[in-house]
């Protein structure tokens, strides 16, 4: 279907397929004509402008229309190889060909310019909704790091030399982590950007992917490193892909598990090579994803109905397309025992050296 959509091909093009269609269908109906009859191959015709109908604009379909009329007549109603008609049902029954072939063309369109209207109107109430549910996510998620900075400076400011050391360092560390949270929602939309643009260019290379989670670990505040257990298997190959991108993957996936589980839960993080794929799973004991709710966390702007933690639902949506860019996927699945585990299967290209250090 993709082959004759009319979005892939441009006015010329399309001509030129509809008359090669028309053409074709016509040489092998000639060469069925002993097999079928004259009356059989009008259907047939009838059968194919219908089809351009569906898939091409007006024009081309009314060339192929009328060609398909003459051709009809040319070659297959008596006498053959003449655009006479001798008998009246003969004629009766081209007319009524062309007047069909006609009148399909033109309501086909019309049809179809409807439902572009009907689609291009859902398309943009969407678009709309969508937009509307980031600003006012926006506008909570970037005020409240933004006033909490403001507030910070302030009082280091004006009250300076009333605040102890303690309290300069309390208030230096919370715009810190104000800094750090503004800063991550940044780029979860200029990385969102990317993904909707196709700007989005991975840079492939070799690493080890213990390394990697292992540096995206080491970058967690003191507390929440306490929470993620993460052993390394010396055993595994080195993989290819990008490095930037797949640290944000692990990034996001260790916040959200962060932030939507309590103080004292504990997050795994687990690697593997199976299949051919690099596998890397992203588990915790928290209370899990509402079963009705899961396969859309994936969505963006999508957030659990009954969450009390903030956020623009941006993070998760990022991170399969990430995947996807790596021609990999990623899905989630609540565990037996409480929590929810977040599997990537990427297909691994393994570096051969390394292969012979392992033998």
């Amino acid at each position: 279907m993709k082959l004759f959509n009319q979005r892939f091909y441009k006015p010329g093009a399309q001509y030129v397929i509809s008359i090669s269609v028309v053409l074709l269908t016509s040489l092998a109906c000639y060469l069925s004509t002993p097999l079928i009859g004259f009356n059989v191959v009008a259907l047939i015709l009838l059968l194919m402008v219908s089809v351009l109908a569906m898939l091409f604009d007006i024009l081309p379909v009314l060339l192929s229309a009328v060609l398909s009329a003459l051709i009809w007549n040319f070659f297959f109603i008596p006498p053959i190889f003449t655009l006479h008609i001798n008998k009246a049902e003969d004629l009766l029954m081209f007319l009524l060909y062309f007047f069909i072939a006609f009148v399909n063309a033109v309501l086909t369109s019309k049809i179809r310019k409807e439902e572009k209207k009907a689609r291009d109107k859902e398309e943009k109430e969407n678009t709309i909704q969508l937009y509307n549910t980031l600003l006012n996510s926006l506008s909570h998620e970037l005020r409240t790091p933004i006033a909490a900075i403001i507030g910070a400076v302030d009082t280091l400011k004006f009250n300076k030399s009333k605040l102890s050391d303690r309290n300069k360092d309390e208030l230096l560390e919370q715009i810190e982590t104000a800094s750090v949270r503004l800063n991550r929602q940044v780029d979860n939309l200029l990385n969102m950007s990317r993904l909707e643009t196709g700007t989005l260019k991975l840079c492939l290379d070799w690493y080890d992917i213990n390394e990697l989670i292992n540096t995206v670990v080491q970058k967690l505040s003191p507390t929440h490193l306490q929470r993620i257990v993460f052993e390394s298997i010396d055993s595994l190959p080195l993989f290819k892909f990008d490095q930037g991108i797949m640290e944000n993957v692990i990034q996001n996936l260790l916040h959200n598990a962060i932030n939507y589980t309590l103080p004292d839960s504990v997050i795994k993080i687990n690697i593997e090579h199976l299949n051919e794929q690099c596998v890397i799973s992203v588990s915790d004991n928290g209370p899990g994803i509402p079963e009705d709710e899961i396969d859309q966390i994936f969505e963006k702007f999508f957030r659990v109905q009954q969450s009390k933690t903030s956020g623009i639902g941006l993070g998760l949506s990022i991170v399969k397309g990430f995947v996807e860019a790596h021609r990999g996927s990623i899905s989630a699945k609540n565990n037996l025992s409480g929590g929810v585990t977040f599997k990537i299967e990427i297909p691994a290209e393994v570096s051969y050296i390394n292969y012979l250090q392992n033998e």
